[in-house]
């Protein structure tokens, strides 16, 4: 004969069973510092995920390299670790990085160690101060760090300080980037630039198939010539909140983008997300089928021709926040997917 007392700790258990079986099992995100090599490495599960580095040839600090749940890179590899049939150009595309191209008169976005020394002595770099605190576990794990955007002379123009979410589950992988810039002993201006203002520049095969070699010009007017390559394996493809596809999103503005394509036999979106609060929402793209891709909220004039306006600015002491979110999804791509994501993000 089976007792009341006897059921209830089996039915207890089914149900915990259940419930258990339900709940998905988010893998480990752990966050090692190697301060001596200049970077923190982000594992999930023991693999690489990617990694917040400053090293010294670089002007800024970057996450590099980005991986997917499936372990398939997604960053390109030049100029750090360049790889067959990649193109060499903008070698100040480094990664997954925030910066612009006016502050107060003087380029962030642009220096790099292929310019020559007196040419990088005119422009400003962003220098890591420290790591405040580097943080894992289930499914989530968080870097806080902070920097200083310096001029040509030493003076700090702005104090940063990023927090950075690294997401994960057992199909996608996510960074969410908050970066608070506060403005020390002057006024800090950001004319509008089309050259910012969050960016990654993402593997050969996520840029847009193209026939024919082109010319950039950047801010200052100087041309950087993009050479037509093999297409083979060449598939990316843009797409906005607004519709808009291809290389014509391009000085659009959007709640998010996507691009996806095929990387190494693995369908691969990569979805940008803006956050309603930030400033200039929602932003214009500085999107290129070469294989930048950038939110710029700041570059208004630059990207609408001329339609619209910004010159946003930070007094003495006063500071802004800008929130972004990548997400790295299993394919193809899905409005309804992407949608959800930004849906949730803006909360």
């Amino acid at each position: 004969m089976t007792t009341r007392h006897t059921i209830v700790p089996v039915l207890t258990a089914l149900l915990c069973a259940v419930a258990s079986a339900e709940e998905p099992k988010l893998p480990s995100v752990e966050l090692r510092e190697e301060l001596a090599a200049r970077r923190v490495d982000v594992t999930v599960d023991g693999k690489p995920f990617t990694a917040y580095i400053w090293p010294e040839r670089l002007k800024k600090p970057v996450l590099y390299p980005i991986r997917t749940a499936q372990g398939t890179l997604v960053t390109r590899g030049f100029p750090l670790d360049p790889r067959p049939g990649e193109r060499v150009d903008h070698p100040h595309h480094v990664g997954f990085w925030f910066n612009y191209g006016d502050v107060n008169g003087v380029d962030f976005w642009q220096n790099s160690d292929a310019l020559p020394a007196e040419q990088q002595a005119k422009m400003g770099h962003i220098l890591h101060r420290r790591v405040v605190s580097a943080t894992g576990g289930k499914g989530r794990g968080e870097l806080v760090v902070e920097a200083d955007w310096l001029m040509p002379d030493g003076t700090t123009a702005l104090s940063e300080r990023t927090r950075f979410v690294f997401q994960a589950d057992g199909a996608s992988r996510g960074i969410e980037r908050t970066t608070e810039l506060t403005a020390q002993a002057q006024t800090v201006r950001f004319p509008d630039n089309k050259e910012g203002t969050i960016g990654m520049r993402v593997a050969r095969a996520l840029e847009e198939p193209s026939d024919k070699p082109e010319v950039f010009t950047d801010a200052a007017g100087k041309p950087t010539a993009v050479p037509a390559l093999n297409n083979a394996g060449v598939n990316g493809l843009y797409t906005s909140s607004e519709g808009i596809t291809g290389g014509a999103v391009w000085g659009t503005r959007g709640r998010w983008m996507a691009l996806a394509g095929k990387v190494e036999g693995e369908d691969v979106v990569l979805l940008m997300v803006d956050h309603p609060k930030n400033p200039g929402y929602p932003t214009y793209w500085h999107a290129r089928g070469y294989g930048l891709f950038a939110a710029n909220p700041l570059g208004q004039a630059a990207l609408s021709n001329g339609k619209q306006t910004l010159n946003f600015a930070l007094a003495p002491g006063q500071s802004a926040t800008f929130r972004y979110l990548l997400e790295l999804l299993p394919g193809p791509f899905s409005k309804q997917r992407a949608e959800q994501v930004a849906a949730a993000f803006a909360k």
